[in-house]
């Protein structure tokens, strides 16, 4: 016999001996208490009048010759429905304190009173809950009222190690305080790696998990409270969890933020909130775990179990792959999906892998920075053979970070000393910019630029949460992080006179701390290379001048300035190098002299780069080059 009918066969058997009590034929022996009845009794701290009371609402529906028996033993053939007199005369150990409000029958809502202004208490009209009464009949399924508000939780992603020992370590919070339910709060980058351990941990304490959009949670105090007390009432049935989702909601004043924080205050039994930020104090026992993103080791283990019938080589990138990107195992999954449906294989595949993997990083930074294609090639960027090595040494520290501090043990027991940092100082338009697509092109990376005098606030603490977001952003993908205009922080920084210079220096101390520890190559841009300290200095493991181009490079840029496609004729490149300006400016006037030559239907001539040349010195403030041009003849 399975459990749900012998269930059945008890509830039959009370509710036969129900009915002989109504009928006063003889008292009967007390029946066998239903499974289901017992653990509704021990769920809500039901006494025993008030199981009888739930018995006596549940036969008017499951027994259609009760109303009857309701009829005769209140002497009124039109109450043939149960109600608070009836049970007082007719149940055993019977108590008044059943139908207060604040007692478990109308607390949780396990039978409803018809119409109590309108009537006597004791003469309305009692009704079991539908939900109540399923239950009773060992029907499960949730509660209609939370139907559309509330939907089962599933993980996105297998349990890594890491993960695994937090929904251990969730799971046990919960057994070792089984009535309190203290509040878990799982705090982390990844919403999906969050998701997975609430499952996990749900899963090992024996709990269904369901999820709540914060969007669902009523505004006014009544509704709130009924969501509640329903919600409450169905986690002790099932039992479940829930979850919430933090980061849905902005974290500010709001009044959805407000929303958030009452109900959760309000809820009781198990919670999960998962948050990318730890949420504001609550006033009740919240416990915290920090979720880090699974870690390079487990990455590229995601790697080679999801490539188990690749080619050898492309199973050799795996740890090649988690140490550049930073990725959840659902991108790992897509990135791999996307490349081998494109067909690559061998080496080809190696590289659609790692295109991927670009493409399944960039989410998140698009609306922080600005992304630069990276284009450039080392045989366009015109710099001094010192300074060029530099960038290729920059290239080698990039391409082999993970062979060095991983395989052969020089990475640091933290994080910090990890990341890549370099300063590019030079005057504007001595090729800054350039140098880092040309870095992104031969790395085969995202080139991002930060706009630093955009995230410099004059607010204290806003500086560092805009960069902590830009650089949380950028961690998924191993970016390059160009930070143009650098000079909005470094011009900052000074001996400290009062609280706004302790700021500064603070805001420029948490930017070096955090190029640190970011894992990809970090640049920034400075025109300002004097301004800078020796203590500053020393936290950049690369510096790269870029001085103002003399004659001879000047006149390589020149050679180099034009496409293959633009026509071109008797061009006195001497003549164009005695400009004394840099490349951005040469590149300036080419591109406005193109736009001349397309005027005049003709090849770009000396006469159109003299027009343009005058025209950028105009803007630079600067006297006519006509000297240097000789009057722009041919």
């Amino acid at each position: 016999m399975s459990a749900i009918e012998y269930n059945q066969q008890s509830l039959s058997r009370a509710l036969a001996a129900l009915r002989t009590r109504l009928e006063g034929i003889t008292v009967p022996e007390p029946a066998e208490e239903p499974p289901q009845l017992g653990i509704l009794r021990t769920t809500f701290g039901l006494s025993a009048f008030e199981c009888d009371i739930l018995l006596l609402c549940a036969g008017v529906e499951l027994d259609s010759s009760m109303a009857a028996c309701f009829a005769t033993a209140q002497g009124n053939p039109s109450s043939t429905y149960p109600t608070f007199s009836l049970a007082l005369s007719a149940l055993a150990e019977p108590h008044w304190s059943a139908l207060n409000p604040s007692a478990p029958l109308r607390y949780w809502r396990l039978i409803e009173v018809a119409n109590p202004s309108a009537q006597p208490l004791t003469t309305s009209r009692l009704r079991i809950d539908e939900r109540i009464l399923h239950f009773l009949a060992g029907c499960h399924h949730m509660d209609e009222r939370l139907t559309g508000l509330v939907q089962p939780l599933a993980a996105v992603l297998a349990q890594v190690p890491s993960h695994a020992q937090v929904a251990a370590a969730m799971a046990k919070v919960w057994r070792a305080s089984p009535q309190a339910h203290p509040m878990i709060q799982l705090s982390g980058p990844d919403e999906s790696s969050r998701r997975s351990i609430a499952v996990a941990g749900c899963e090992l304490a024996r709990l269904q998990i369901y999820s709540l959009v914060p969007d669902h949670i009523p505004a006014g105090a009544a509704e709130m409270a009924g969501l509640v007390r329903i919600w409450e009432r169905e986690a002790a049935l099932l039992p479940a969890a829930l979850y919430i989702d933090s980061d849905l909601v902005e974290r500010s004043e709001s009044r959805e933020a407000t929303l958030l924080t009452h109900f959760l205050e309000q809820v009781r039994g198990p919670v999960v909130l998962s948050a990318r930020n730890r949420w504001r104090p609550l006033q009740k026992p919240v416990t915290t775990f920090d979720v880090p993103k699974p870690s390079t080791a487990e990455q590229s283990a995601i790697w080679t179990r999801l490539l188990p019938h690749a080619p050898g080589e492309v199973n050799g990138h795996a740890a090649y792959l988690a140490s550049q990107f930073n990725l959840t195992a659902p991108a790992i999954g897509a990135s791999v999906e996307e490349a081998l449906q494109s067909g690559a294989q061998g080496e080809a595949l190696g590289r659609a892998l790692w295109d991927a993997s670009r493409k399944h990083s960039r989410s998140r930074l698009h609306d922080l920075a600005e992304r630069v294609e990276g284009t450039v090639t080392w045989d366009e960027l015109v710099l001094p053979p010192k300074e060029k090595s530099l960038l290729r040494t920059i290239c080698t520290h990039v391409k082999h970070r993970a062979q060095v501090y991983g395989q052969w043990g020089f990475g640091p027991a933290g994080r910090r000393g990890l990341g890549i940092s370099a300063l590019f100082a030079g005057v504007s338009g001595t090729g800054k910019t350039m140098a880092a697509e040309v870095l992104a092109n031969e790395l085969r990376l995202d080139l991002y630029r930060i706009d630093l005098s955009s995230v410099v606030s004059k607010y204290i603490g806003e500086t560092e949460k805009n960069l902590r977001r830009v650089f949380d952003a950028a961690e998924e993908g191993g970016a390059i992080l160009f930070f143009d205009e650098a000079d909005a922080l470094f011009g900052k920084r000074t001996e400290v006179k009062d609280s706004h210079d302790r700021y500064a220096n603070i805001e420029i101390n948490y930017l070096l701390q955090r190029m640190e520890s970011y894992r990809g190559l970090a640049v920034l841009a400075t025109n300002m290379r004097s301004a800078l300290d020796t203590a500053f200095l020393r936290r950049i493991r690369f510096v790269v001048n870029f001085p103002f181009p003399e004659a001879q490079q000047r006149a390589e840029i020149w050679e180099r300035v034009f496409p293959a496609a633009t026509p071109v004729e008797a061009l006195n490149v001497d003549r164009l190098a005695r400009l004394l300006i840099a490349g951005g400016n040469i590149r300036n006037i080419a591109l406005n002299a193109a736009f001349l030559a397309a005027e005049d239907g003709g090849p770009v001539r000396m006469t159109h780069l003299a027009m343009a040349a005058r025209e950028e010195f105009v803007k630079m403030e600067k006297p006519s080059p006509e000297a240097e041009l000789g009057g722009g003849n041919e």
